[in-house]
């Protein structure tokens, strides 16, 4: 049965025939007697949601999270920017959305709804922080739970000017660990914890929950008989899809038939558009934009290897989304969560060094049927090692950890414990989670 990992461990995913509706505490499987359970009222505060067009890989973790919590009784709101794919308020999947405030506006919008109670009044609040932080403690005096996909170190040079991405750093680095010191962090991956510990997040304060997958669906497709290079997600700077491009240009001559196929969407696509152009590839880059769930499980199995060149990735969902498909995946060791996600010389290549080798990695795949073959059996089968239920069930440990900080507080405050007010959980009670529903249909990476 999952259980999360304590602070600071790594939860490590379970197999799927690992029971899927986590509700008995172990000392429920003992026999023992069994402390009550409490529905707790939980805010998520993200920048996006699936149905944003720039949605992805995170915004599917917090929706499978969320409606898991929401399926097991618990009152469950998600907060983000709105857009005009969604309307300003809504219930999803038990799940109910809130939608205000522009790309930057959502963060002071979220602060001035959480105050006026708008949003509720939550027991735990988390915050999801990509990049720029919501700053729930200075609203709210329930606990909050800081989930990071990945420290933002190297991409706001990337997407921004020398000015902004200074003010960004800063906000991140040293800012957020400040309001946020006395949260428990989630990680999605060892290496984002460790960059956390490095901006002087305690250690003891980070728990590490992977994403899950999802197994994937039938599907009527298999590997192409052409070369074909799979580019799955957001179309912004720092995914440096312009190192496929390049690769493409290098591999044309040794496999004639080959195709790239760049399936998400994102304000650099024009951008793209013409680097392909003045590369001499357009002929063979097909840029698929947004698609649906069967579209995306069907570029996946066309594909011969999935191209993930990204700067930084907390994780990579892509890259077990590929390997259901028995597709192996190249990308770049020192992009944080990759590195954890492909296992090298197993279910892919990871790559040190710069797009030379990158393009020498995808050459090896695409020109070894029996390498590919092999790496494709084995990121397959390790795929099915991670699932939603488990990554449900260790973050719904973490929301237990973060009440139960609370009231050891209030004890030590000479606080009464009545498990009624907010932010107040009475001694032992534990959250429940029930399974995951399919993940949201999305077509990007996080991050």
């Amino acid at each position: 049965m999952p259980v999360a990992e304590q602070p600071g461990q790594t939860y490590a995913g379970q197999s799927p025939a690992a029971k899927s509706r986590v509700e008995l505490s172990r000392t429920e499987q003992s026999g023992a007697e069994q402390p009550p359970e409490r529905r707790l009222r939980l805010l998520f505060c993200n920048w996006r949601d699936t149905a944003h067009p720039e949605g992805g890989g995170s915004e599917v973790y917090v929706e499978s999270v969320a409606r898991s919590l929401a399926a097991a009784g618990h009152a469950v709101t998600l907060f983000c920017a709105a857009h005009p794919r969604g309307a300003a308020e809504e219930i999803v999947d038990g799940v109910r959305i809130v939608r205000a405030g522009s790309k930057l506006g959502v963060y002071p919008t979220a602060l001035r709804l959480l105050r006026s109670g708008r949003l509720g009044t939550p027991d735990v609040v988390v915050d999801v922080q990509n990049g720029i932080p919501f700053c729930s403690p200075l609203a709210t005096h329930a606990p909050v739970v800081v989930l990071v996909h990945h420290v933002h170190r190297e991409q706001w040079p990337v997407v921004y000017g020398p000015v902004r991405s200074r003010i960004g750093w800063f906000l991140e680095s040293r800012f957020a660990p400040r309001v946020y010191r006395r949260s428990r962090y989630v990680a999605v991956s060892a290496a984002t914890r460790d960059e956390l510990v490095g901006l002087g997040v305690d250690a003891d304060r980070i728990s590490v929950v992977h994403n899950g997958t999802a197994a994937p669906p039938e599907t009527a497709y298999g590997p192409d008989p052409e070369p074909r290079i799979l580019v799955l997600g957001r179309l912004v700077p720092h995914k440096r899809v312009e190192h496929v491009l390049t690769a493409a240009a290098a591999l044309r001559s040794d496999h004639p038939g080959l195709r790239v196929a760049v399936v998400g969407d994102g304000w650099w696509a024009p951008r793209l558009g013409e680097h392909a152009h003045r590369l001499g590839v357009d002929d063979l880059v097909e840029f698929v934009g947004f698609v649906d769930e069967a579209r995306k499980h069907t570029e996946l199995a066309r594909a011969w290897v999935l191209a993930l060149p990204s700067l930084k990735e907390g994780w990579g969902l892509v890259v077990l989304e590929a390997a259901g498909h028995g597709v192996p995946a190249v990308g770049y060791r020192a992009a944080g969560g990759v590195a954890e996600s492909i296992v090298d010389g197993r279910t892919g290549i990871l790559v040190d060094g710069a797009e030379p080798e990158f393009t020498a990695a995808l050459a090896a795949l695409l020109g070894d049927p029996l390498l590919r073959k092999e790496y494709g059996e084995q990121a397959r089968e390790r795929s099915g090692t991670f699932g939603w239920a488990d990554t449900a069930a260790a973050f719904a440990a973490v929301i237990e950890s973060a009440v139960s900080d609370r009231e050891h507080a209030q004890v030590r405050n000479g606080l009464a414990l009545d498990g009624g007010r907010r932010g107040v959980v009475a001694p032992g009670m534990h959250v429940r989670v029930a399974p995951p529903a399919a993940p949201a249909q999305i077509h990007h990476d996080e991050g």
